[in-house]
């Protein structure tokens, strides 16, 4: 005996298709009913048309939801009223709505990038000025340096000129013994 049963598993059963003619009737019918929704007052005209076109409507499915939020929802759905931040609509601010004096709240990173740049301005002036320790021991440093150049410009000074001397002797007792 095959798997399933006399009557078979569930695959071989037949597929079911919606004709075009079936959908185009099933959407003609919901815009009916919408018109009818909107304009109550037309209620014997679209009585008459309906009837055919709700039969058709009643087999499909129907997912309004977002489409027509006026409508009842079955249920408790209709009781709740539901606070869904992602189904909210977004209005759109006009450039006149919208305050520019208000000071903008800054996050948590821009405001410590903020403090890092005035702690580092306000570190630089200080440091200009020579009253920071690291400024008094860099000028400490240069004071030191300076010294030492000039004692060995002064070194330099004197050889050059001992140079000279004894250039200068060595020229004068040439210069005495050709004579």
């Amino acid at each position: 005996m095959p798997r399933g049963g006399k009557k078979g598993g569930h695959k071989g059963r037949m597929r079911t298709y919606t004709s075009p003619e079936e959908i185009d009737a099933q959407m003609k019918a919901e815009k009916e009913k919408r018109r009818q929704e909107q304009n109550p007052d037309n209620e014997e005209e679209g009585a008459v048309q309906n009837d055919g076109a709700e039969k058709l409507a009643d087999s499909g499915c129907d997912d309004s939801d977002d489409e027509n939020p006026m409508r009842r929802r079955p249920g408790v759905e209709g009781l709740i009223e539901i606070e869904n931040p992602n189904r909210a609509v977004q209005k759109s601010k006009k450039v006149s709505q919208i305050e520019l004096d208000e000071p903008k709240q800054l996050s948590r990173r821009e405001r410590e990038e903020l403090e890092k740049q005035k702690a580092k301005e306000n570190y630089m002036k200080l440091h200009m000025a020579g009253k920071t320790d690291q400024a008094k021991a860099d000028l400490a440093r240069l004071s030191i340096i300076r010294k030492q150049r000039e004692e060995a410009a002064k070194k330099k000074e004197e050889e050059k000129k001992a140079k000279e001397a004894a250039a200068a002797a060595a020229r004068g007792v040439k210069s005495m013994s050709l004579k």
